[in-house]
């Protein structure tokens, strides 16, 4: 290796895990604090304004995170009756209308839900029926579901960094 090759420090869990479940909630809560993260100093307009080209603010794309935690945690791996998409579709779930601090605190609700549904069940457990889904074939594992989700955070966290140096010139890790 040349000497001015510097190897990137792994992040998430501990250099030592090993284990599926604690390497697959670690690093999805990693991702979740990277999103806080990139919201981290920007004014109340930054976090509120849409970003060209993407259209979405950064509030409106935490925003957004939440409605999908719900819909895949709440509604689909516990089947609780609650409203899986707002109103207004798309538009409003990427709208940041209420005040930031609402929408952080629905966000962090959302997670804390999420966190105690996976805490209390293993990686093999199927999704309950009567939600997202309505028959024993479609209902994933919760590993299935987690991994989506994992995917979601990356992808968005990716997202985040775009937008957040777009806004400010701020780059990410």
């Amino acid at each position: 290796m040349r000497p001015e090759w510097v190897t990137a420090p792994l992040d998430g869990p501990g250099m030592k895990v090993a284990d599926p479940r604690v390497l697959l909630l670690g690093y999805l809560d990693w991702y979740r604090e990277t999103v806080r993260r990139k919201l981290d100093g920007l004014s109340e307009e930054e976090l509120r304004s849409p970003v060209a080209p993407m259209g979405w603010s950064p509030l409106g794309l935490v925003q957004h995170l939440g409605w999908v935690e719900r819909r895949w945690m709440r509604w689909g791996f516990a089947a609780e009756d609650v409203v899986p998409w707002p109103a207004g579709g798309d538009a409003e779930e990427f709208a940041a209308n209420a005040p930031a601090a609402e929408i952080l605190a629905a966000y962090d609700e959302e997670v804390r839900r999420s966190r105690a549904l996976a805490a209390g069940a293993a990686l093999t457990d199927v999704a309950r029926l009567g939600g997202r889904f309505t028959e024993p074939g479609q209902a994933p594992p919760l590993a299935r579901i987690l991994f989506h989700l994992l995917q979601e955070y990356a992808r968005h966290a990716g997202h985040l960094d775009v937008a957040r140096e777009i806004v400010d010139g701020t780059t990410g890790e």
